[in-house]
């Protein structure tokens, strides 16, 4: 379930949950269908995808708040209709081998995630969005039997609030890139299970996790991509590590409790 660190079978210590940050974003263009894959055959235990809304309301797979960087589209995505943004290519721009990929819909990552029953969900809702707006996720998560495999998370703390207002039972995160005095304060008005920092807020302040575990509060760590990084989490005892290599880490943690 995500939001607990794994047992190892080898020798029963714990190990944190392989987080795929927008799928297994090293080997395929991220999120899209064909990173989601290659994260689920590399043995991730979670996907970290990112959503927004177009124009007419519906929900994408998108990181950023343009086509531009992932797409041979440009303009702002909330300037696009759904139709518009399907017929853009997200793959190209990371090998030929991806042409043809597109902005996945979250339709789709429901689908699947339902063919995939050991893949959790980690969803990062990007920017404010309304109680009746987070329903466009909330709704089609509990639908299809899939809310307890998934956190949702945000930076923005209204949008948690929103989650939090449109499903209570859906487990929420709090996103944060700094350790503030009152971070727990926060997270429990959010009620949230999880928050979940910035490698670098571990590197200046270690005590953070030890705190957040203190609150009742799981741990996942963005985005680390090296082996030194990883133990340093590890020895901290995060709950997940999210990361562009989930491949290069599940082998790495096996190594270590093998």
């Amino acid at each position: 379930m995500t939001g607990t660190a794994g047992l190892s079978e080898a020798d029963g210590t714990l190990r944190p949950r392989v987080v795929a940050h927008r799928g297994n974003s090293a080997v395929a263009p991220q999120n899209t269908l064909a990173a989601f894959e290659a994260a689920a055959r590399a043995g991730a235990d979670s996907l970290e995808i990112d959503v927004r809304l177009t124009v007419d309301g519906e929900v994408v797979v998108l990181h950023d708040d343009t086509v531009d960087a992932t797409t041979n589209g440009s303009g702002k995505l909330t300037d696009l209709e759904l139709r518009e943004v399907r017929l853009l290519d997200a793959g190209s721009w990371f090998s030929p081998a991806y042409a043809g990929q597109r902005v996945p819909t979250f339709a789709e990552v429901i689908d699947l995630l339902r063919v995939r029953p050991r893949l959790d969900l980690l969803l990062e809702v990007k920017g404010a969005w309304s109680v009746q707006e987070v329903r466009r996720v909330t709704g089609p998560l509990r639908e299809a039997g899939l809310a307890a495999r998934t956190v949702a998370q945000s930076f923005w703390p209204e949008t948690v609030a929103a989650l939090r207002d449109a499903d209570p039972g859906l487990r929420r995160g709090l996103l944060v890139t700094a350790a503030r005095d009152d971070l727990v304060e926060r997270c429990r008005e959010l009620d949230v299970v999880m928050c979940n920092p910035q490698g670098t807020v571990l590197r200046d302040d270690p005590g953070v996790v030890a705190r957040l575990h203190d609150a009742g509060l799981a741990t996942a760590v963005w985005t680390l991509n090296e082996p030194e990084h990883w133990a340093a989490a590890v020895a901290l005892g995060v709950d997940e590590i999210i990361t562009d290599r989930p491949d290069r880490l599940a082998g790495w943690l096996a190594g270590r409790v093998g």
